[in-house]
């Protein structure tokens, strides 16, 4: 059970933070960036959520979020996860696959891509690609941190399907208003000082 009863300390004035295991370690270190693009993505779902008006959408990201809090946990524990006084909390394989089920059940009412989406459309649409984007960044630090680090396998599958499952959602809630837009490459290469006021 968590419990905060104060919510400034004061111990990371000097610039480090504590981990899941109870270790402290500089606020600049890898694990820390991963878990912090996790926590930058939560923010940017929670924006996400006011703007979605499909309620089984909605329901799925809620969920997310409260996965995506696992996932920080997740990767803020170091390891070994045999020597740990309390098993640290883990992303299994399940959450991934319940993530490839709802892209699955979004695209049956989605037509094939003719072009690479530009991100925008609706309200919904354009915060649902930022957390897209953000996921991305967030698997990116993850993968940086597993050169170097222990880090869960299941983890980095989770962020890469999540990127997916946002990808499709976006296009999804676009999908009845039609305010999905195309790239059209080259498209601006036609632009000639004629058409400034």
């Amino acid at each position: 059970m968590v419990r905060l009863n104060k919510i400034y300390t004061r111990t990371g004035d000097g610039g480090e933070t504590h981990l899941s295991d109870g270790s402290r370690t500089s606020k600049t270190d890898q694990r820390v960036a991963a878990f912090g693009a996790v926590d930058e993505l939560n923010s940017a779902l929670g924006l996400a959520v006011l703007a979605v008006e499909a309620k089984r959408l909605t329901g799925w990201l809620s969920r997310i979020q409260n996965e995506l809090f696992d996932l920080g946990a997740d990767l803020s524990h170091p390891g070994p996860d045999d020597t740990a006084k309390v098993p640290p909390l883990r992303v299994i394989p399940e959450q991934a696959a319940l993530l490839e089920q709802e892209i699955d059940q979004m695209n049956q009412d989605l037509q094939p891509l003719r072009s690479f989406v530009l991100p925008g459309g609706s309200e919904a649409g354009a915060r649902l690609h930022l957390a897209r984007a953000i996921c991305r960044r967030a698997e990116r630090e993850a993968l940086v941190l597993a050169k170097t680090q222990a880090v869960n396998s299941e983890a980095l599958v989770y962020l890469n399907r999540l990127s997916d499952h946002l990808f499709v959602a976006a296009r999804w809630v676009n999908m009845d208003s039609k305010t999905e837009v195309l790239w059209v490459p080259g498209a601006g290469h036609g632009i000639s000082d004629k058409t400034a006021g």
